[in-house]
């Protein structure tokens, strides 16, 4: 079980419903380019949609649509699915940034705040799907340590399918012997 509220010490995180529609929406909007490479839409319809479903397998106990908070403005916002494909892995369906925080090292901050929590509860990786083509989501995955692992077509969509392994510390340690 995720506690979204670990998720990050430099913003203010919380999950988002349908009363946040239209703040999603807006930051949605601002980023036309995501829009070029896949089949969704920035429509409130599509939004909704987007909070109820899940994976094969999985139900809405393992999805955390969150949004990351400056202040009361939302940055990000995620669609973390815990536990899939597999139960040590964490799936990102979405994160997208305001378009006014990009550029700024920030969407990699909370994805380093991110990663760093799921390695605390034990993940050992994390897994999302990238739009093939859309040069911006390419480079901001590789340049947060994901590499791809394959390429499959999600309904006549390509897509990267991308992996960032968790090492894990060890849960012992070891004393200083003195003589």
């Amino acid at each position: 079980m995720v506690d979204i509220g670990k998720l990050s010490s430099n913003y203010g995180v919380r999950a988002l419903d349908e009363n946040d529609a239209d703040i999603i929406l807006q930051l949605c909007r601002q980023n036309t380019l995501f829009y070029e490479y896949t089949e969704a839409e920035p429509v409130r319809e599509q939004i909704l949609d987007d909070m109820m479903i899940t994976p094969p397998g999985k139900d809405l106990s393992d999805k955390y649509y969150v949004g990351f908070f400056d202040d009361r403005s939302l940055i990000a916002v995620m669609d973390l699915i815990d536990g899939y494909p597999e139960d040590d892995i964490a799936f990102i369906g979405f994160f997208m940034m305001d378009q006014h925080h990009q550029g700024k090292h920030i969407g990699s901050a909370i994805i380093t705040e991110v990663v760093s929590y799921l390695q605390r509860i034990r993940r050992t990786a994390v897994r999302l799907a990238i739009d093939k083509g859309n040069p911006q989501s390419t480079h901001f995955w590789k340049k947060n340590g994901f590499e791809i692992i394959l390429e499959t077509d999600i309904h006549g969509w390509p897509k990267l399918v991308a992996e960032r392994k968790i090492e894990q510390k060890s849960l012992f340690f070891e004393e200083e012997i003195v003589i």
